[in-house]
């Protein structure tokens, strides 16, 4: 792509998604939501989450993979289960960093 186009095709894209966005915030700030509706809607985050998170949990290398050398699945676990148990998003955060960061270092040295 010709460099000349990247600054208007970016400017654009920002300025479609603000248009939208402030578009439905104006239009659920005038009208009432059915309660299906609303209800629906707290589905959105744990599903985007979900969307983003697992492939590279089970996908690491573009292949599916659930043995013991996947750190991240073992991390990803780990942080899950701290998450269902504290449910502070930061310990969580946190926790599951540090494993996933004592993990690759473990399988590097072979101690795993």
């Amino acid at each position: 792509m010709d460099m000349a186009y990247i600054w208007p095709v970016t400017i654009a894209i920002g300025a479609g998604t603000f248009g939208l966005r402030i578009l439905f915030i104006q239009l659920f700030g005038k009208i009432k939501m059915p309660p299906l509706l609303k209800r629906s809607l707290r589905f959105i985050p744990p599903a985007v989450l979900s969307a983003l998170v697992f492939p590279a949990l089970f996908y690491p290398e573009t292949t599916l993979d659930v043995s013991w050398g996947n750190e991240k699945l073992l991390a990803g676990i780990i942080a899950a289960i701290v998450a269902w148990r504290t449910g502070n998003v930061l310990l969580t955060v946190f926790l599951g960093m540090v494993i996933l960061w004592l993990l690759k270092s473990f399988i590097e040295h072979g101690i795993f």
